[in-house]
């Protein structure tokens, strides 16, 4: 199976929007055999319990850099406004620059991986 870090996107509809849309693409990929983390998923509860500011990119760059480092890839789901998202750009940048796969994912379907940015 392919080993992801899995990311959403800017939040276009608000936090809670983007949490719950990152959740049910995660449990998609899952549900299609693929082993994948979302840092949404994960960190978003976690800031609201903590009282953090979700959109306060230095300090979950860092979180997500742990998980980055494990991944084998990464599937970028092109969600509304996607392409505006510096958190996303960071990712994308940091994968390809470790020759790492980046692998991009409309709403609703899993990817075929047949076209891998980075890939050799």
């Amino acid at each position: 199976p392919y080993t992801t870090l899995f990311r959403s996107s800017k939040y276009p509809g608000g936090t809670t929007a983007a949490f719950e849309l990152a959740a049910q693409q995660s449990a998609l990929l899952i549900g299609a055999g693929l082993r994948v983390f979302s840092p949404i998923v994960h960190t978003h509860p976690v800031a609201v319990a903590g009282g953090f500011d979700l959109k306060d990119l230095s300090l979950w760059l860092a979180v997500d850099a742990v998980f980055m480092e494990l991944a084998y890839g990464c599937i970028m789901l092109r969600a509304e406004s996607w392409e505006q998202s510096l958190g996303m750009a960071h990712e994308r940048d940091a994968f390809l620059a470790n020759g790492r796969p980046v692998v991009y994912m409309d709403t609703d379907v899993v990817p075929t991986f047949e076209a891998i940015e980075g890939d050799a």
